[in-house]
């Protein structure tokens, strides 16, 4: 065996490991206080609330079921970025219209633009939907619970307002075109 323990394996300087003489100098402020064996204790807040407890039949042991905190929905994220992009490519579908359609190429560049707008739009509906439904089914004890509401009725409106700034869009250019 070797005679010390490798400097990676050796502990910081301010801490006291048990049974080991204490070194010198005082240990700096900014280390948490020492726990069992001179390692920390585990923190507080990373424990939760107990939501019940189950005792073991004939032992003298019960399973402690921590509160599980709420997860964002996934389907809520993916709706409200999917509706933002939308949004923004029916401000494409007006910008590229508007700059062609009197050379002639505005109405099928704002088309193009347009289809992939309302695609996005309905994508963003049909992903607010599904997590509005998602967020409004009551949890289970030991199932996950999600949030994320806002996040939900936000994507559905940018999605379907989308949509419906991209259509609106495509209308004006092809008005403006053929006149």
């Amino acid at each position: 065996m070797p005679a010390a323990p490798p400097a990676a394996m050796m502990p910081h300087p301010g801490y006291a490991m048990a049974g080991a003489p204490a070194m010198a100098g005082a240990r700096p402020a900014a280390y948490p206080p020492m726990g069992l064996n001179g390692f920390p204790p585990p923190p507080r807040e990373g424990w939760g609330n107990a939501e019940r407890v189950e005792p073991v039949p004939e032992t003298p042991f019960a399973v402690v079921h921590l509160e599980v905190p709420a997860v964002v929905s996934g389907l809520a994220i993916g709706s409200l970025v999917t509706g933002g992009v939308a949004l923004l490519v029916s401000f494409a579908v007006a910008c590229f219209g508007l700059l062609g359609a009197q050379s002639g190429w505005g109405g099928l560049v704002a088309g193009a633009f347009a289809l992939l707008a309302v695609i996005a739009g309905v994508g963003a509906v049909v992903q607010g939907t599904g997590a509005l439904r998602q967020v409004r089914r009551p949890a289970e004890s030991s199932s996950i619970r999600f949030s994320g509401r806002g996040l939900a009725i936000t994507g559905l409106s940018l999605g379907g307002g989308g949509a419906a700034v991209a259509l609106l869009s495509l209308l004006i250019v092809v008005v403006l075109s053929l006149s």
